[in-house]
């Protein structure tokens, strides 16, 4: 029995030494690692460049699984936008089709009507090459100029609607002020009802309508386009929609002035033909009941016959009457026969 227990807490004893030994160069190892932390730095960085390849093949063949998990959720989100483009596409073929019809319908009728036609619009396709967004000033640069025929005051359009006006050209180059800067002002019209207003720039993203007539009620949603008075700009240029914030009316612009590239500008050449000056003598001698107006008298040569210059006369005196110049007698014609007289 006493022999049993000493073997017992003899293998005991074995079973402890190794484990303080361990815990002691545990002990050592930290103190070092702490005196000598360059040299293991060295040691884990010439370790991790040993252990390099392999763990390049390591990760090869998991990088090409994550690649063909991403392939495969891409292919279903794929085939889920091709259907949605298809059907866009087949939406798109049925309002061609429904434009065409109308479009040829507009002509008829036009032609019946013997209506005037739209004037033609050229265009010059520019290049956006600089922005400036000062406080008080929102430019951008296009790469043409009146070398090209761009004038001041023509529209600039992308293909999804109007971004500004011309205001400064060069031979080469132009400044465009965008349709949200504090000093744009230009006529619209509001469909469907064609509202009359003038849409105010104050740099912010959306212009401000201002100018509406009394009474007018607009709704959201409805399509602001250019109305043309003036004639500086053509009508139905698409601009935005009406946006209603607070107690204001906005338009939310289709284009986006800050990510367009290409810009195209529009030649309005319609220029107004303003009616003839009306003559005097073309003038009805009565209108609405009230007599003519005074004229001044005219001498045998058709001139006018100024009046004399005021006389002065003292106090207490009469003014003079005036004497007629006596009458010339005529004289005979050179050719008048003697016999006659």
């Amino acid at each position: 029995m006493g022999n049993g227990t000493w073997r017992i807490s003899r293998a005991r004893g074995r079973a402890h030494l190794p484990l303080a030994v361990v815990g002691a160069l545990a002990v050592i190892v930290i103190l070092f690692g702490k005196a000598q932390s360059t040299l293991f730095d060295r040691a884990r960085t010439g370790l991790v460049d040993w252990m390099r390849p392999a763990l390049v093949a390591t990760r090869a063949p998991i990088e090409t699984m994550d690649r063909w998990l991403g392939s495969i959720g891409s292919v279903f989100w794929l085939y889920q936008e091709n259907l949605r483009l298809k059907e866009e596409n087949a939406r798109l073929k049925q309002w061609h089709n429904t434009a065409q019809v109308l479009n040829e319908r507009l002509k008829r009728y036009q032609l019946l009507l013997n209506a005037v036609p739209d004037p033609a619009l050229s265009s010059v396709v520019a290049r956006v090459i600089g922005r400036s967004n000062h406080p008080f000033l929102s430019t951008m640069i296009i790469d043409a100029g009146k070398a090209n025929g761009v004038k001041p005051g023509q529209a600039v359009v992308d293909q999804r609607g109007m971004i500004g006006r011309v205001y400064l050209t060069g031979e080469h180059t132009s400044w465009v002020i965008l349709l949200t800067d504090l000093n744009s002002r230009i006529p619209v019209s509001i469909e469907p009802n064609t509202d009359q207003a003038i849409m105010t720039g104050d740099n912010s993203p959306m212009p401000l309508i201002e100018t509406l007539a009394r009474g007018v009620e607009l709704k959201a949603d409805a399509q602001v386009v250019t109305s043309g008075d003036g004639d500086i700009l053509p009508a139905g240029l698409p601009i935005g929609v009406i946006v209603k914030e607070g107690g204001h009316y906005r338009v939310a612009l289709f284009a986006d002035q800050t990510t367009a590239q290409d810009v195209e500008i529009v030649d309005f050449k319609h220029k107004p033909e303003y009616p003839p000056a009306v003559i005097k003598q073309e003038l009805p001698v009565t209108a609405a009941g009230l007599a003519p107006a005074a004229t001044a008298p005219l001498n045998d040569r058709n001139q006018v016959v100024k009046p004399p210059p005021p006389v002065y006369v003292p106090p207490g005196q009469k003014p003079a009457t005036p004497v007629a110049p006596a009458a010339t007698p005529a004289q005979p014609a050179a050719n008048a026969d003697p016999g006659d007289q």
